[in-house]
């Protein structure tokens, strides 16, 4: 097992730096660059004069060719742990991303256990008890999850909320709490809102991996082996949680590779419904005005978290599955 995790860890070195090289330079191929995007915002206002653009692109190094800005900007990121300049907000991109971040992966770990909460065992249960009346009422509520957009959901939601509860939509602690510090009662205001980005996060993937799970269980509930130890006397819940369950999990957890990145970067539009501070507005901005210091750093730190993810995913399935761990 170490070895293949140290192996793992060795592929990884290369795949990071390509996706930095990719993404480095898909941020460049829109025409212009972040002083054009800024000279056009301000055209009504007399625009940037030729030598105010001049000076601001060799101030930002916007002059120099891709490689050249690309090498600096890894530079300062292996040496010292630096990201670049935010072109737009002229503050360093650490003092922008770290506490959205933050938020950010607290509300995707958070997603990722609710996901897994609700499919596992409704998976199982829909499995199980194939056809019945609880299979077709978690099949239909799994499609609709699929079907509906959701920055959709999170407009019904906050309807809902704001119209029969009175409670105020919009950022994850009511506005009275925002310039607070840190007690218990924002923190329990924070759990009161915080369910809602969560639920609407989630319930796609969450349809997604019933869907997965029903079907990989049904493969396995009626193998030689369950008739077997079925035939030996085993109880039902224990031949279940101790063979096919186990054996369905395996699609289950490689999931994870994909589920994370995609928590990370599919909250985006949520973000900017539900006005969340989380990455996903600054990155969408970021993306707007060029601003590529900015977004290749929150884009680097999603691509890296694809690959950990991935590779959580294939530890756990070498934990789980002792074949796997062999091959």
């Amino acid at each position: 097992m170490l070895s293949f995790v140290y192996r793992r860890l060795l592929y990884m070195i290369p795949t990071v730096f390509l996706v930095s090289i990719v993404t480095f330079a898909i941020i460049q191929l829109p025409p212009g660059d972040y002083l054009d995007t800024l000279a056009a915002e301000l055209s009504d206002s007399g625009g940037l004069d030729a030598g105010t653009q001049q000076a601001l692109r060799d101030q930002y190094g916007l002059g120099q060719p891709m490689y050249v800005q690309y090498y600096k900007w890894m530079k300062g990121i292996l040496l010292h742990g630096n990201f670049g300049i935010s072109f737009e907000k002229n503050l360093p991109v650490n003092d922008l991303i770290w506490d959205r971040l933050g938020w950010t992966f607290g509300i995707s770990l958070m997603t990722l256990a609710f996901i897994w909460a609700t499919a596992l065992p409704i998976g199982i249960y829909s499995a199980v008890k194939k056809y019945s009346a609880g299979d077709y009422i978690a099949t239909f509520f799994g499609f609709i999850g699929l079907a509906i957009p959701n920055f959709l959901l999170a407009l019904v939601m906050m309807y809902v909320s704001f119209k029969y509860f009175g409670q105020s939509v919009g950022g994850l602690v009511s506005p009275e709490y925002i310039d607070q510090p840190w007690s218990l009662e924002k923190f329990g205001n924070l759990m009161s809102r915080i369910w809602m980005p969560i639920v609407v996060v989630g319930t796609s993937g969450a349809a997604a991996l019933i869907r997965i799970m029903r079907a990989n269980l049904l493969d396995e509930l009626y193998r030689p082996y369950v008739v077997t130890a079925r035939a030996k006397g085993m109880s039902e819940f224990q031949l279940l949680m101790k063979y096919p369950v186990r054996v369905a999990l395996n699609p289950f957890i490689s999931t994870i590779g994909w589920i994370l990145p995609t928590l990370v970067s599919g909250e985006i539009i949520v973000a900017v419904v539900m006005n969340l501070p989380t990455t996903g507005p600054l990155l969408l901005r970021a993306l707007l005005v060029q601003d590529m210091y900015l977004a290749g750093s929150l884009i680097f730190i999603v691509s890296i978290l694809t690959v950990l993810g991935t590779l959580l995913s294939d530890v756990l399935l070498a934990w789980i599955d002792p074949r796997i761990r062999y091959q």
